[in-house]
C-alpha cells in the first residue's frame, strides 16, 4: 500500500470469483503471450480465443497495439513507459480473472522482471506462453517495415534491434512459430490450459 491508497478500501463483493466460475463452467486466468514483434503472439492469442469461444468459454484478448490506442495511449517506449504499460495491463488481467474471464494478452512484455511482477500479482493461474521465433524470420514477416525502419534509426527503442528482448526463463509453454504451424500451436496451449484445469478436458 502506498501513500495514495492509504485511506482506501478494498469492497469485496457477494458475487464471487469462485461463484462466477462455476456459472461459466470454466476457471479463470491470465494467458500471457509474449515474444518479438512479427512472432505471431496476436494471431496465435486470437485463434486459441477463437477455440476456447467456441468450446464455451468466456475470454477476452488485450492486444498491444490496441491498449495503446485508448488505456495506455499516454506512454511511450522508454523502458519506464514500458514498465508502467505492463503493470496497467496486469492490473486490468487481474481484475478480468476475478470477473471469471480467461485473460488473453498479446504484448512483446521484453522485461522478464515486468512479467514477473504480473506472475506474481495474478499468482498460480498466470500462464506465460513464449512465441518464440528467430529474429531473421520476424523481420522477414514484418509486412509494416518496423525493423526496416528501426534498423534505420528511425525509430528508436526497438525491441530486438536497439532495445532487449530477455526471454522468459522457465515459461509454461514455448512455441516456435517458425516451425509449428497455427493450428498446432493453437492445440499446444489449449492442451496446456486443459492441462492446468483452466478449461475443461
Amino acid at each position: 500500500m502506498n501513500d495514495k491508497t492509504a485511506n482506501l478500501v478494498w469492497h469485496h463483493a457477494t458475487v464471487t470469483r469462485a461463484r462466477r466460475e462455476v456459472q461459466n463452467g470454466h476457471r479463470s486466468g491470465v494467458v500471457w503471450f509474449t515474444g518479438l514483434s512479427g512472432a505471431g503472439k496476436s494471431t496465435l492469442a486470437h485463434a486459441v480465443e477463437e477455440a476456447l469461444h467456441q468450446a464455451g468459454s468466456r475470454t477476452f484478448v488485450f492486444d498491444g497495439d490496441n491498449v495503446r490506442h485508448g488505456l495506455c495511449s499516454d506512454l511511450g517506449f522508454s523502458v519506464e513507459d514500458r514498465t508502467e504499460n505492463i503493470r496497467r495491463i496486469g492490473e486490468m488481467t487481474k481484475l478480468f480473472a476475478e470477473a471469471g474471464v480467461i485473460a488473453l494478452t498479446a504484448f512483446i512484455s521484453p522485461l522478464r522482471a515486468d512479467r514477473d511482477r504480473v506472475r506474481q500479482l495474478v499468482g498460480a493461474d498466470f500462464v506465460e506462453i513464449y512465441v518464440k521465433c528467430p529474429l531473421a524470420v520476424c523481420e522477414q514477416r514484418d509486412v509494416k517495415g518496423m525493423y526496416a525502419k528501426a534498423r534505420q534509426g528511425l525509430i528508436k527503442e526497438f525491441t530486438g534491434i536497439s532495445s532487449p528482448y530477455e526471454e522468459p526463463e522457465s515459461p509454461e509453454l514455448a512455441v516456435d512459430t517458425s516451425v509449428t504451424d497455427l493450428d498446432a500451436s493453437v492445440r499446444q496451449v489449449v492442451d496446456l490450459l486443459k492441462a492446468r484445469g483452466l478449461v475443461p478436458a
